[in-house]
C-alpha cells in the first residue's frame, strides 16, 4: 500500500491485533491460487522477485522455497509489522510505498502484487513502477478484487442472517469506495497490462464460496472496522454482535469478491 492509500484508501490497519487473523485467512484462501500462477510462470532457482504490498509472511516464504540460495526475494510494504517473520538470507523486507518510492534495484524476473492495487490512490503510478521494475523476459502477476462484480457476503440470501450480512458487507464497500478505493479494478487488469506493454498477456478469477477462512475473514474484518461502521451510520453494535454471532455459527455460506489474477510480460 502506498503512504496515502494508508490515510485515505486502506481501510484494514495493519497495526491491529486482527490483521494478523485475516493475513492467515487470506493466505488459506489465495495462496494456492497465486502459487498456482507462480509455477505456471516458472519462477525456478537463482531468480529474483519483488513482492509488492506483502502484508503477511506466506507468499515472500513460498517464492524463497523457489527460488533457493542462489535467488533473491525483496518483500515490501509501507508496514512490515507482519512480514517480518519471512526475512532471511533470501528474503529482504524493506518498508516501501510502490506509488512514491523508486523500485528495489537490480531488476526482477516477476514483481507480484495481491490485494494491493485497489486500496493504491496512485494505481497508474504503482503499476508504472511495478513495470519498470521488470528485467526484459520478467513477469508482472497483479491480484485483486472486484466487488463490484459480486457484491454479496451471501449470495445466497435465504433469510434474515443473511440480508443483515449482505447489508454490512454493502456498509464496507461503502467505506472502500469513499476512502479511494476502485471496487472495479479487478476486471480492468488484462487491458491494463496490455497498455503497459507486456505482452501474452492472460487472466483468470477465483470465487471461494463457503470455506471455513471466509468465515474466519468475516468475524476479523468486521471487528477491525467496526468503529467506522458505527461512526458512518451504517450499523449499530447491536447489529454488529448480532451479525458475528451469526458468523460464529458456521452455518452462513459465506463468499468473498472474485480475485482476478492476470500476468503479461515485458519484451
Amino acid at each position: 500500500m502506498t503512504e496515502q492509500g494508508k490515510d485515505h484508501g486502506y481501510l484494514l490497519d495493519n497495526q491491529q491485533s486482527e490483521a494478523g487473523i485475516r493475513f492467515g485467512a487470506l493466505a488459506e484462501l489465495f495462496d494456492p491460487v497465486t502459487f498456482r500462477h507462480i509455477d505456471r510462470i516458472g519462477i525456478t532457482e537463482g531468480m529474483r522477485c519483488w513482492e509488492v504490498g506483502a502484508g503477511g509472511p506466506s507468499v515472500p516464504a513460498g517464492l524463497a522455497e523457489r527460488v533457493g540460495a542462489t535467488g533473491q526475494v525483496v518483500c515490501t510494504d509501507i508496514d512490515v509489522s507482519w512480514a517480518r517473520d519471512a526475512a532471511s538470507d533470501v528474503v529482504e523486507v524493506l518498508r516501501h510505498d510502490v506509488a512514491a518510492d523508486p523500485p528495489p534495484p537490480g531488476g526482477f524476473d516477476l514483481v507480484h502484487a495481491r490485494l494491493v492495487l485497489v486500496h493504491v490512490v496512485d494505481r497508474a503510478e504503482a503499476l508504472h513502477r511495478m513495470v519498470q521494475a521488470l528485467r526484459p523476459g520478467g513477469v508482472l502477476l497483479l491480484e485483486d478484487a472486484d466487488p463490484g462484480l459480486q457484491p454479496l457476503l451471501c449470495p445466497d440470501e435465504s433469510g434474515p442472517e443473511q440480508r443483515l450480512a449482505n447489508r454490512l458487507r454493502s456498509g464496507f464497500r461503502e467505506l472502500m469506495a469513499s476512502r479511494g478505493a476502485d471496487l472495479s479494478y479487478g476486471r480492468t487488469l488484462p487491458r491494463r497490462l496490455r497498455e503497459a506493454g507486456l505482452l501474452d498477456v492472460r487472466a483468470d478469477a477465483y470465487f471461494p464460496i463457503t470455506s471455513p477462512a471466509c468465515t474466519v475473514l468475516e468475524a476479523a474484518t468486521v471487528r477491525q472496522i467496526r468503529g467506522r461502521l458505527v461512526a458512518a451510520g451504517i450499523a449499530t453494535d447491536e447489529d454488529i454482535d448480532r451479525h458475528l454471532a451469526n458468523v460464529a455459527t458456521g452455518d452462513l455460506d459465506l463468499a468473498t469478491a472474485p480475485m482476478i489474477s492476470a500476468w503479461g510480460r515485458r519484451p
